[in-house]
């Protein structure tokens, strides 16, 4: 009586690989992605060349031809940091604080970011390099509102306030574009320096 024929070395190997491909393509798509930082619009909370990690299942696990969130239907809040698909060019992804969730009120005098009408504390991770102040009809950086944030909409601004695109200039992002919060730097590369920032290594985004 003969035993059964052994597969292959090869396509133990191949069947290996094929399966380890396919896991993460899996986490890529529904568990947590890598996105890197290319602009200083977060500042100082994000350096240029951040590398960082973003939990795709932390408002919903978002399957194709369904139109929302088929596990969970937790909704960004206020001060989250979302990576989500840019308005104006869904191609792009763009990485910003949530300052405003459906219903609010949101308004700025002067710098000062106002939600249903009262002014946001606590906002120690705002950074303001411009001393200049520039009137609403110029420009909405300083002074715009106040606008009521529709539903399933969400209000966003860069932490280096001078400094950022954002649903000041842009308007809403939609929940649905939204693809995950940002968790942790993974890898930080100072491209001024040419080395590695090593004390950014492992730090929770917040």
């Amino acid at each position: 009586m003969h035993s059964a024929p052994k597969p292959s070395v090869l396509r133990e190997n191949v069947e290996a690989i094929i399966i380890a491909i396919v896991l993460a393509l899996l986490i890529r798509t529904f568990g947590v992605q890598a996105f890197k930082i290319p602009s200083g619009s977060m500042l100082e909370t994000l350096q240029i060349g951040d590398h960082i990690l973003v939990n795709k299942l932390s408002y919903g696990l978002n399957v194709p031809f369904f139109t929302g969130p088929v596990l969970g239907e937790k909704l960004p809040g206020h001060g989250d940091i979302i990576v989500f698909a840019y308005p104006e060019d869904p191609r792009k992804d763009f990485i910003k604080r949530v300052v405003g969730v459906e219903g609010d009120l949101i308004e700025i005098r002067d710098k000062q970011l106002y939600r249903n009408n009262s002014p946001v504390p606590h906002e120690t991770y705002a950074v303001f390099e411009d001393s200049m102040i520039y009137r609403r009809e110029m420009s909405p950086r300083d002074n715009m509102g106040p606008v009521r944030v529709p539903e399933g909409k969400l209000f966003t601004m860069g932490d280096n306030r001078d400094g950022s695109s954002d649903s000041r200039f842009w308007g809403y992002v939609d929940v649905r574009a939204v693809k995950g919060r940002a968790f942790i730097i993974y890898w930080s590369w100072d491209g001024d320096r040419m080395r590695p920032r090593w004390g950014r290594m492992g730090r929770l985004i917040s």
